[in-house]
Order: structure tokens, then C-alpha cells, then sequence
């Protein structure tokens, strides 16, 4: 990668950004152009080349930026410093959906990443990928006192539980053209709260495992 890249104007990189995203969420891998990035962004396809040697350099720069990009907002959400599971939740929310007014085809882009299947890639992929979503290494989870929980539950399929059915809300909503942030806010607080109902502890219950 040229280091040029990061010597342009905000604006421009945040253009070739989504461009990227915007183009590689739509098709896979293989059948994402370089050009049409390019159009995207308002640039040559030349210039594109100058700035990432290939498409390879490009889609995996795009997918640690998502990942970093995904860590910076949760932190400036203090989403790892709080004891409380659901309100660790709430802030990772609100996190995302302020991320996804910037980046607007981000989560997609890392949705498709999840399911690209392309040799050339997928290897990279699946490296940046477990480093982020391993349930042992989740940051949401090391402050969590299980106290909070109704008795007996299973903490780690409780947390897979509300990350498969996110994901699967996300992707049923990205399928649309125009994407409502603000709906999807308000949907995952909708969640949150069927959550709460269903594994928290009720207050007085002096129940153990």
C-alpha cells in the first residue's frame, strides 16, 4: 500500500473508503472491479492502483479499517467499561448505528467478508476475522458478573443467541435499498429489552445455581 493514501484530504479517503465498501458489499470478491471502485469514488482507476497495488491489498485494508474503525467507536462509547452486561450492549448499539452514518456500507461489507469463499482472499479474511470475534477474547464480556444472570443460564450460548440473531436482523435490513438507521436503533432497543426480560435476574430473587 502507498503511504500517499493517508496523506490525502479526509474527504477523499473516507470517498475511496466507501467506495470500496459500497462495492465489494454488493458482489463478491471476484466480481467487484477495481474500476467501478474507482467510479465510485471520483477517481481514475489509475490513481486507485497508485494508492493499493491490487484488489487484494485494497479488500483486506478495507477490512482491518472496519475493524478498527468498529473498536474505535465502541471505546469512544466506553462500551468496555461498564459491569453491566445489557448497558454494555446498549452503548455497542448506539456505537454502530453513529459508525454507520459515516460508513453506511460497512457492516455489509464485513457481513460479506464473513461468507467470501474466494482463495485468494478467504485465508487473510478468516485471520482478521477470528482475531475480532472470538467469544473469549470479546472485551464485552470480561467485566461481566454472571450474578446478573437468572440462575443456571449459559452465558456463552446466551451470547451467541443475541450475536446470530443480530446479525441475521442486519442482513435481512441491508437487503433493502435505503437503509433507516434510526429504525434499526430503535428495533435493537426493542431486543435489548426482550433480552433483559428473558436472562436477567429478577430483582428480590435470592436464587443460586
Amino acid at each position: 500500500m502507498n503511504d500517499r493514501f493517508f496523506l490525502l484530504p479526509q474527504e477523499k479517503q473516507l470517498a475511496i473508503i466507501n467506495a470500496g465498501y459500497r462495492v465489494f458489499s454488493q458482489n463478491t470478491y471476484k466480481k467487484s472491479p477495481m474500476s467501478d471502485i474507482a467510479t465510485e469514488a471520483g477517481i481514475s482507476k489509475s490513481l486507485l492502483f497508485h494508492y493499493f497495488q491490487n484488489k487484494k491489498e485494497l479488500y483486506l485494508f478495507l477490512l482491518q479499517n472496519a475493524a478498527d474503525t468498529t473498536l474505535q467507536y465502541l471505546n469512544e462509547y466506553h462500551c468496555y467499561e461498564q459491569a453491566e452486561f445489557f448497558e454494555t450492549l446498549t452503548r455497542g448499539i448506539k456505537a454502530k448505528i453513529h459508525m454507520m452514518k459515516k460508513y453506511p456500507e460497512l457492516t455489509a461489507f464485513t457481513l460479506k467478508c464473513y461468507y467470501e469463499k474466494d482463495e485468494d482472499v478467504c485465508t487473510d479474511v478468516q485471520k482478521i476475522i477470528e482475531k475480532y470475534s472470538s467469544f473469549n477474547d470479546n472485551a464485552a464480556l470480561y467485566n461481566l458478573d454472571p450474578e446478573q444472570f437468572i440462575p443456571g443460564l449459559d452465558i456463552k450460548m446466551m451470547y451467541y443467541d443475541m450475536l446470530w440473531a443480530s446479525e441475521g436482523y442486519i442482513w435481512e435490513k441491508l437487503q433493502q435499498n435505503d437503509i433507516d438507521v434510526n429504525e434499526i436503533e430503535n428495533d435493537f432497543m426493542k431486543m435489548i429489552e426482550f433480552w433483559k426480560s428473558i436472562y436477567l435476574r429478577k430483582e428480590g430473587s435470592n436464587e443460586r445455581n
